[in-house]
């Protein structure tokens, strides 16, 4: 086993799926079969990152794996000076495990896609943009820099849109694709200005030589306020793909796409990337923007988790849920619990997969219905898709023996060791409160789905279960739901090889210039200094092991009484939803509408821009437009005034004097006879004028 032959394959890996979708997109239209090519290529893709994962993680461990070329060489370049832009790949743990996950939902979409979207009139397109949607993500996943990051970001931002607008002939979905594009956008030119600042001082974009750098003391401009900025903006990239408050309106509305595209974009890519890019600037980021990080995190897991308690359709309850995991996710990374984000991530993505492509197979076996409100009595019909649902909503919940339950019990043990070391106990208590609202909406979407008696029955008769393409990715995918494959104890996820051997938190390079009590937080004089070191000490280590048990506990108390509320308001019916709901009107209805966001965006952001665009076109049809059209009117009038004097005054003159003239001439033409006698007549009239007029002395 060598360096090479690991590196060829991930290149290779990176370019099938870009390979499949040419080809697909191209001849498409002629041999309809083609769509078989791309899952075939996908296929060649996975296995190829099975045989990756292997051999990193049995012969290359503790080894990074990387390569690069120069690709921009540039010398005394205005204001930088000599630069070289490289372009490269880089292969650790992290990546091989991303490469594994990513394609393993990649290909378990295109398989269920293959009969969900059987008979829609774009199949082979859709399977074309599969492919360079796969394509995009795998860049993200593979590159040692930022610019290559960046280049795959917005590849990713340009797939999803297609695939989201994929039914562009509907309105919402047209709209959909739009609004995630356009939000996404938002996010990313904070990105941008933030590697800018970063290239600016640093004359690369590489991971390795920007953190060599932080390491020696090399910060942006000798400024910390330089380097959290730089965080934060390129930070924001991750607000909007992972659909962080405030831009997380985008990801609920995407759910107009094709629900294996939902899975898809829900599970390993996209949303996904945002988490892994802090994953990958994460040894940079500065006291303050981790608080940021930390806080926006738990404050959008927990608007997600409060909305999600209403909603009715089966996909956007995912699309919310999806959003409340996401914030745990960044929430971890926040407070510090860089290995439990990664490990959630990688769980997260195998049972919301699941609990995509089982909403697809209900919303396919209910002939397109989406309210759960209309379905019920279905685990009868659908016995595969209840039980694999309901091992992925055990696991989301946080239930023992699942892998949800490891990961959250890492990230909700993390925040309170940040808790007790810093002060900021709003933060745990948000994770908490999470917990137990995502055990009770997930439960309740499975009952109204699955248990209870039919409330439409036509559609009820004619339902049945899917056919095997579409039923085995779900089960594929609720058996990697189960504990065994992270850890052999169910209760101590730190003992297995996925935490204790794969991923570990990396080592600190920001600077440290000042010293932070940890066993008296009051003493910085300031909570919100929550110092950079924390995440490496023994106090937060010892913290961490404080909080396994506690975190623990409560989290398997919160998530059983989420689960009983559940069974109680619609289950046994001890508790009746909709009394409940009239009683409590105000906060139900602003649940129901999604604390009004979109309202408010519509009121302020779409609506001022509508409004301002309103001003410039009437600022151009009046003011420049008048401007143009009065410079013309008084050009037209001052050459009308120019044509009437040249006509009148110039030309009349000429005239006249030539009239004049040809007067003049032919009047004194009539005198000249060339008569002697009249000429002698005329000297005589004009003697006797003389005499008359002027008389002599």
């Amino acid at each position: 086993m060598t360096e090479s032959l690991l590196l060829n394959l991930s290149l290779l890996i990176l370019f099938l799926p870009l390979l499949g979708f040419t080809v697909v997109l191209f001849l498409g239209k002629k041999f309809p079969k083609l769509y078989l090519f791309e899952v075939g290529i996908i296929t060649t893709a996975f296995l190829l990152s099975v045989f990756v994962l292997f051999a990193k993680l049995s012969y290359f461990t503790a080894q990074d794996i990387g390569s690069s070329f120069t690709w921009i060489s540039m010398s005394a370049a205005p204001l930088l000076g000599n630069i070289n832009i490289e372009l490269g790949i880089k292969i650790d743990n992290i990546t091989a495990i991303m490469l594994f996950v990513v394609n393993l939902i990649s290909f378990l979409v295109h398989v269920f896609s293959i009969e969900y979207m059987h008979g829609d009139k774009r199949y082979t397109r859709y399977f074309s943009y599969l492919g360079i949607f796969t394509f995009s993500m795998l860049g993200i996943v593979l590159t040692d820099n930022l610019l290559m990051m960046y280049i795959f970001w917005e590849l990713v931002g340009l797939s999803s849109y297609l695939l989201i607008g994929h039914w562009f002939e509907k309105k919402s979905a047209a709209d959909a694709a739009k609004k995630a594009f356009i939000v996404n956008r938002i996010g990313d030119i904070g990105m941008f200005i933030g590697i800018l600042i970063l290239f600016t001082h640093y004359k690369t974009f590489s991971f390795d030589i920007i953190f060599q750098q932080l390491s020696l003391g090399n910060i942006p401009f000798n400024s910390e306020v330089w380097l959290t900025a730089a965080g934060i903006l390129v930070f924001m990239g991750a607000v909007g793909k992972s659909a962080q408050f405030p831009l997380h309106v985008w990801l609920p509305d995407a759910m107009e796409g094709p629900t294996p595209v939902s899975a898809l974009i829900h599970a390993a890519t996209m949303v996904a990337a945002g988490v892994y890019l802090v994953t990958r600037i994460f040894v940079m980021l500065t006291a303050d923007a981790m608080l940021v990080i930390a806080v926006i995190g738990a404050f959008t897991s927990l608007v997600a988790a409060t909305i999600a308690l209403t909603q009715n359709d089966i996909k956007k309850v995912l699309a919310y849920s999806t959003v409340s995991q996401l914030g745990y996710m960044i929430m971890s990374l926040g407070v510090g619990a860089y290995a439990f984000a990664f490990f959630h991530l990688v769980t997260h993505a195998f049972f919301k997969a699941c609990l995509f492509l089982g909403s697809g197979s209900v919303i396919h076996a209910m002939h397109h219905e989406q309210d759960i409100r209309n379905m019920g009595g279905l685990r009868k019909k659908l016995p595969i898709t209840y039980f694999t649902f309901l091992i992925s909503t055990i696991a989301i919940s946080g239930v023992p023996l699942t892998s949800g339950f490891l990961s959250k019990d890492g990230i909700l043990a993390g925040t309170l060791a940040f808790g007790k070391l810093t002060g900021h106990w709003l933060i745990p208590i948000m994770g908490f409160t999470v917990a137990m609202l995502t055990a009770f909406y997930m439960f309740r979407l499975v009952i109204l789905t699955f248990h209870s008696e039919p409330r439409d029955h036509h559609k009820f008769e004619h339902a049945h279960e899917s056919p095997f393409v579409m039923a085995a990715p779900l089960v594929i995918l609720a058996v990697l739901s189960i504990f065994i494959w992270y850890t052999p104890n169910p209760f101590a996820p730190d003992a297995g090889w996925f935490m204790k051997d794969w991923v570990k938190t990396p080592a600190s390079v920001v600077p440290v210039e000042t010293q932070f009590d940890f066993m008296n937080p009051s003493s910085s004089g300031n909570h919100s200094e929550l110092h950079r070191e924390i995440v490496h000490s023994p106090l937060y280590t010892e913290a961490m092991h404080w909080a396994h048990y506690p975190a623990m506990a409560l989290s398997i108390f919160l998530a059983g009484m989420g689960i009983l509320v559940a069974y109680l308001m619609y289950q046994w019916k001890k508790i009746n939803a909709d009394k409940l709901a009239e009683k409590i009107k105000v906060l139900y209805n602003f649940s129901l509408n999604k604390w009004f966001l979109d309202e408010v965006y519509d009121a302020t952001a779409i609506s001022g821009t509508t409004n301002f665009s309103k001003f410039l076109s009437w600022f151009d049809n009046t003011i420049i437009d008048g401007a143009v059209n009065g410079t013309a009117w008084l050009g037209r009038f001052f050459s009308k005034l120019s044509d009437m004097f040249d006509t009148y005054i110039v030309d009349g003159f000429v005239n006249f004097s030539a009239f004049f003239s040809g007067f003049i001439g032919l009047s004194f033409k009539r005198l000249q006879t060339g008569k002697v006698q009249t000429y002698i007549v005329f000297v005589v009239f004009a003697v006797i004028i003389l005499l008359l007029f002027f008389k002599p002395f």
